[in-house]
């Protein structure tokens, strides 16, 4: 089996991505719309990135994560969507084995960091809101990069698992991937050896890098709607249930397509329905967040606000 394998690896050199519609009326339209989503979200996120490194009200843990996140939101859709873009426009829609390898461990590694980024959020969140007073111990400078640093070390061996348990198949001709990217279950649909292992370590997996961080998201804000409730002041009330409730819905958006993903049967596989299911969680959640944390925000707006404003006195 193993010589099989060895065959196969040597005999693949590309894979071919079918990617959305033939048409190409359709992909000239595809291709203007996803290209504008692309700078929208790099524009959007790099100016919350700029905005947090130029005001120093914004240097907190809450908005030193929010930068991180927003670097990975850029990272994430730049694996994707060049590529994706690219193959609309050029009828050799032809992707090496080493940039696929590359492309899905690259891939893995941004989605289950923004996973364990966004529980690492909700746990910020709890702390501010339930603990206010021992808040700047309990999430000093060296805690917050610690908590940033096991974030990365979990999503490195998390992808390294599933892009070395998912590339060792043996894979037989022909070699279209149903995708507009080399995402694990479009490319386990081409192994030509039994994937039932995968698919539980898929699931084992996914449990431990979803609802693992899902629950602990829940269970914080659990607490932390109990304590806003518990707030007197109405205004105080109002400002901490909106700044959760933008992390809510960031959370929301991402989690459920990513568990229908991740944690599904093999047997439920659906090409056109996992296309969408996958531009939900890669890119239009990284479109979203600039939004979402910007328009419900006043202390972004405000950063914003007092950037022009120190423009035009310049000028």
């Amino acid at each position: 089996m193993q010589s099989l394998g060895k065959k196969n690896h040597s005999s693949v050199s590309e894979f071919l991505l079918l990617g959305f519609s033939s048409e190409s009326q359709v992909r000239v339209a595809l291709f203007t719309f996803f290209l504008l989503l692309y700078i929208i979200t790099l524009l959007g996120n790099g100016l919350i990135i700029t905005l947090i490194y130029l005001d120093s009200h914004l240097h907190t843990p809450m908005y030193f994560f929010l930068s991180i996140l927003s670097l990975v939101d850029m990272s994430y859709v730049t694996t994707t969507v060049p590529q994706m873009l690219v193959d609309m426009v050029c009828p050799r829609r032809m992707i090496s084995w080493g940039a696929c390898v590359a492309q899905m461990f690259i891939f893995l590694v941004l989605g289950i960091a923004e996973c364990v980024l966004y529980a690492v959020m909700a746990y910020d969140r709890y702390v501010a809101i339930c603990f206010p007073l021992h808040y700047t111990v309990l999430m000093s400078r060296a805690i917050c990069i610690k908590m940033v640093t096991v974030c990365w070390s979990i999503s490195v061996a998390g992808a390294l698992i599933y892009t070395v348990f998912t590339m060792r198949l043996p894979y037989c001709g022909p070699y279209k991937i149903n995708h507009f990217f080399c995402e694990v279950p479009a490319v386990l649909k081409l192994a030509c050896a039994d994937t039932s292992f995968n698919d539980q370590l898929d699931f084992i997996l996914g449990f431990i890098l979803l609802l693992v961080p899902l629950s602990l998201i829940l269970a914080s804000y659990v607490r932390i709607f109990a304590s806003i409730l518990r707030i007197r002041s109405s205004q105080g009330r109002f400002k901490s249930f909106s700044t959760c409730i933008s992390h809510v819905t960031v959370v929301t958006m991402f989690y459920g397509p990513a568990m229908i993903m991740y944690m599904r049967p093999g047997s439920w596989y659906d090409p056109e329905r996992d296309k969408k299911l996958a531009l939900f969680y890669n890119v239009v959640s990284a479109f979203l967040n600039p939004i979402i944390y910007s328009l419900r925000n006043k202390d972004v707006k405000g950063a914003f606000l007092k950037v022009l404003g120190g423009r035009a006195t310049a000028r």
